[in-house]
C-alpha cells in the first residue's frame, strides 16, 4: 500500500470518487457536493487558510486502486483554545482493512506532529462544527444535511488506534405532522409557558429576513459569543464575516420563517436556526451541481421535497436561560409549521453530552434521541493527561474509564 499526498487533478478526483464506490448501494448515504468539498481545501474560498493550513492524502493498494483517504488540518485559533496545540483529521474513508486505516491515521498524525501539534481531534471539519463533525456510532439512517454518515466499522479503527471519546453529539428527532398530515402539538407545558412569556411586556420575537441580514448577523454574534464565553472561557468567538458567508452560501435553501430571534426591550437575547434538509434533494444530485441538476434542485425545492428541518444552532443569553424564552421561540415555530404543511419532521442536531440544559429542552419538547456521533481525541504527546471536553469545561470529576474509546 502507498500513501500519496493529493496534489494533482487526478488525485483530487480519486479523493472525491472513493466514497461513491465505497457506499455504492447504501440507501442511507448522500454524496456531498464535489464543489462544496473542494472549496474546503481552496485557500481562496475557505477563510480558515488565513489562520491555518490543511493537507490530504489518498491510499492506494498494490494494484494502484484507491482504497482510502484522509485530510489533516490546523486552525491556529481553535488550536490555541485548547490546553495543548491541537489539530484535526477528517474526511476519512477506507475499505474494511485495519492496516489501511492505521496508515491513513499515521499520515495525519505525522503531518500534525511536524507542525507542532500535540493532539489531534477527529473526525472533524476544516470549518465550523455544524458540518462534517464527529463519527456516527448509532442511528445509521439518512443523515440531515451537514451531519456525517460513515461505515459502522470505522469506530473500531479509531478506538483501536488510540483515539478516545472527547465528547458525544446527540441528534434528536420529533414529528411535526402525523401520517395523515395533522399537526403534532408541542407538550401543553411548553405551550402554556410560551403563551405566557409572549404576552409579557418587553419581549418580542422576529424571524430572519435577508433584507435585514446584517442586523440579524450582529444580533446572533452578540448572543453566541456571550453565551459560549460563559460556557467555556477559552472558546473561539464567532466571526461575523464567516457567518455572513454561511448565510450567503445557504441562501438557496434557507427558509426565513424558521430562523427566529428573541428580544427583550430590543436587546437580542436568544436565537434558533433551522434549515430545510438539503440532503433530501442532494441525494438525487450525486454530488454534482451542473446546469441540469440546478434545474432539478429548483424543481424539488418548489415542490417541497424538503420535508425535514434540521436545527443547526441556537443560543440563549445566560441571564435569560430557564426563563421560558426557548419555549416561546418554539411556539413561534409551531405557528409557522401550521402554515407550511410540507414540513413533517424536525431534527435537533447536534447537542453535546456537555450541554444538559439543551438536552433537557429537547426532551421537554417530546423529541427522542435518534443518533449519536462521537468526536474523538488522540494524544500525540503521550505525557499529556486525557480529559474529556465536559470535564475541561465544567470542572466536574471525570467519571469516564481511563481507557481508549470509552465505548458505551
Amino acid at each position: 500500500m502507498q500513501i500519496i499526498q493529493v496534489t494533482t487533478k487526478r488525485d483530487r478526483e480519486e479523493f472525491l470518487n472513493l466514497p461513491r464506490r465505497l457506499y455504492k448501494g447504501d440507501p442511507n448515504w448522500v454524496c456531498q457536493l464535489d464543489s462544496e468539498l473542494e472549496a474546503l481545501f481552496d485557500p481562496e474560498r475557505n477563510y480558515l487558510f488565513r489562520q491555518g493550513e490543511a493537507n490530504r492524502w489518498i491510499l492506494k493498494d498494490d494494484s494502484g486502486r484507491t482504497i482510502g483517504r484522509i485530510a489533516a488540518f490546523i486552525d491556529k485559533v481553535r488550536s490555541d483554545a485548547h490546553f495543548q496545540p491541537t489539530g484535526g483529521i477528517g474526511f476519512f474513508e477506507v475499505i474494511n482493512d485495519k492496516n489501511a486505516a492505521f496508515m491513513l491515521f499515521d499520515a495525519g498524525r505525522e503531518w500534525l506532529t511536524s507542525k507542532g501539534m500535540e493532539a489531534m481531534d477527529g473526525p472533524i471539519n476544516f470549518g465550523e462544527n455544524d458540518n462534517n463533525w464527529g463519527l456516527l456510532v448509532d442511528g445509521f439512517m439518512q443523515q440531515g444535511y451537514g451531519m456525517p454518515y460513515n461505515k459502522e466499522y470505522y469506530r473500531s479503527f479509531f478506538e483501536e488506534y488510540g483515539f478516545r471519546n472527547y465528547f458525544e453529539q446527540y441528534s434528536y428527532h420529533r414529528d411535526v405532522r402525523t401520517s395523515d398530515n395533522k399537526i403534532v402539538e408541542f407538550p401543553p407545558r411548553i405551550m402554556k409557558i410560551a403563551e405566557w412569556l409572549s404576552k409579557r411586556p418587553g419581549y418580542s420575537f422576529r424571524h430572519f429576513e435577508f433584507a435585514r441580514k446584517q442586523k440579524f448577523i450582529d444580533d446572533l454574534v452578540e448572543i453566541y459569543n456571550a453565551t459560549w464565553k460563559s460556557f467555556k472561557e477559552d472558546f473561539t468567538p464567532l466571526d461575523p464575516e464567516l457567518l455572513d458567508a454561511l448565510f450567503r452560501k445557504a441562501k438557496p435553501v434557507i427558509d426565513q420563517d424558521i430562523i427566529w430571534f428573541a428580544y427583550f426591550n430590543d436587546k437580542p437575547i436568544a436565537f434558533f436556526i433551522l434549515y430545510p434538509d438539503f440532503n433530501q434533494i442532494l441525494k438525487s444530485l450525486r454530488g454534482k451541481l451542473h446546469l441540469l441538476n440546478k434545474i432539478r434542485f429548483l424543481y424539488f425545492k418548489l415542490t417541497h421535497k424538503m420535508t425535514r428541518m434540521r436545527a443547526v444552532v441556537g443560543g440563549v443569553l445566560p441571564s435569560y436561560q430557564n426563563s421560558g424564552v426557548e419555549s416561546a421561540i418554539f411556539y413561534n415555530l409551531y405557528e409557522v409549521f401550521k402554515r407550511k404543511p410540507w414540513y413533517k419532521e424536525l431534527e435537533l442536531s447536534w447537542v453535546g453530552d456537555f450541554n444538559p440544559k439543551m438536552i433537557a429542552i429537547y426532551e421537554a419538547l417530546g423529541a427522542r434521541k435518534a443518533k449519536t456521533h462521537i468526536t474523538y481525541r488522540y494524544l500525540i504527546n503521550k505525557k499529556l493527561k486525557f480529559t474529556r471536553y465536559k470535564v475541561e469545561m465544567a470542572g466536574i470529576p471525570d467519571s469516564e474509564p481511563d481507557q481508549p474509546g470509552n465505548k458505551k
